[in-house]
């Protein structure tokens, strides 16, 4: 059975420490709730990884890059050693260069951004599941990304889940205090989100910056949001989409997440 893709928004990088937070609750419930069947090994984009080409990393074993500045020192201390997955590296650019990704470089010294490793302690704590991790291109389009993560659909067959790790929104400059409710536009632009995956307008999210109320608001750079369009394309073409959590921090950070069930 083809794994189905996700797009996990993972919000402030305090995920890894703060119990107050619905959306870490979520996360570690991962296993019961969401997708009990043990993937082989994970493929995550992140936002975090922001390259001029393609870009995967080809190590042996995952660093924990603490890639955040001002935070509590336990976060710091916190790190998560998953195994790297080479193989699937290699396969990765293999599929990439037959789609027309011709060019797509290896970093063999990168681990683990946040987008990637504070989500994953949460969902698969022992830090046992080979990781590797793709860029994002912040210079191109959402069709693009879209277009990345359909050459990367085989891969579901491979039983290697497919994680987009962004946030629905990502406005740091807007961020209130912890208690804020949620902005009105930052409501509007998730609420569009929302009906539009679930009703099947893809075309509209590849160019949500023409298509969304507030997409500039919501998103004033791209980077946090192709995670999606990438997890998007690998579903598959008449993927259904399914939003599987929803909450907010600081009045204007979504962490709203989805699940893209893959055609039988």
């Amino acid at each position: 059975m083809a794994m189905d893709t996700f797009f996990l928004s993972h919000g402030s990088p305090t995920l890894s420490i703060d119990e107050k937070l619905p959306a870490r609750h979520f996360f570690k419930s991962w296993r019961a709730k969401v997708l009990q069947a043990a993937p082989r090994a994970i493929l995550v984009v992140s936002a975090h990884w922001d390259t001029a080409e393609p870009a995967v990393n080809v190590v042996e074993r995952n660093d924990t890059i603490h890639d955040f500045y001002g935070f509590p020192r336990p976060m710091y201390q916190l790190t998560y050693p998953a195994p790297g997955a080479p193989e699937l590296a290699g396969r990765v650019k293999e599929l990439l260069a037959a789609a027309g990704f011709r060019r797509v470089e290896e970093d063999k010294k990168r681990g683990l951004d946040h987008g990637a490793w504070v989500p994953l302690m949460l969902m698969y704590p022992d830090a046992d599941m080979p990781v590797c991790q793709l860029s994002v291109q912040s210079g191109r389009d959402g069709a693009y990304h879209y277009q990345l993560g359909k050459a990367l659909a085989p891969l579901r067959e491979e039983g290697v889940l497919i994680v987009g790790s962004g946030s629905a929104t990502h406005n740091l400059r807007a961020l209130g205090p912890d208690t804020s409710e949620p902005a009105g536009w930052a409501l509007d632009f998730t609420a569009w989100l929302k009906d539009s995956l679930t009703s099947g307008r893809y075309e509209d999210v590849k160019h949500y910056e023409d298509k969304a109320p507030c997409a500039k608001k919501a998103h004033p750079w791209p980077e946090h949001f192709y995670p999606l369009h990438v997890a998007l394309g690998a579903a598959g073409e008449g993927a259904k989409a399914e939003l599987i959590h929803d909450s907010w921090s600081n009045g204007t950070l979504s962490y709203a997440s989805y699940r893209f069930a893959t055609p039988a």
